[in-house]
């Protein structure tokens, strides 16, 4: 069943899996328990409850590392679990030459009720919520 998922994960497109793409492979602890192999092979890591990202081994480190930066796999994640993103008021800002601070990425701006954490390591995504 490893392979399957395996083979799942290498024919999508996305960088961002949900426990419930695998739902058709197995049972709920089956799949956990291949998620969790391929976690510990480096084929994937875990940013959140039931959220799972691609990733590969670090040349430099050796380490397990995302293929894409924590912002860009949570904005991701958030469109996977269909909440709208929005701009925050530092990106607007900044947009709008208003500010010269540069945004770090790690607030996301959201049109509605979020509970989800999503984070990686040490790093956490903060919501902003935004009225459009």
């Amino acid at each position: 069943m490893t392979d399957g998922i395996r083979k799942r994960i290498s024919r999508k497109r996305c960088d961002v899996f949900l426990r419930s793409d695998f739902e058709d492979l197995g049972g709920y602890d089956q799949v956990g328990r291949c998620l969790r192999t391929l976690i510990s092979e480096g084929a994937l890591i875990k940013i959140g409850y039931g959220l799972y990202a691609r990733a590969r081994i670090s040349a430099i480190s050796g380490e397990t590392v995302p293929t894409k930066s924590l912002p860009e796999l949570a904005r991701e994640a958030l469109a996977r679990l269909d909440v709208p993103v929005a701009l925050t008021k530092a990106e607007k800002d900044y947009r709008d030459d208003i500010a010269t601070q540069v945004p770090t990425g790690r607030r996301i701006g959201v049109q509605g009720r979020i509970s989800r954490k999503i984070s990686l390591r040490n790093a956490e995504i903060t919501y902003e919520r935004v009225y459009t």
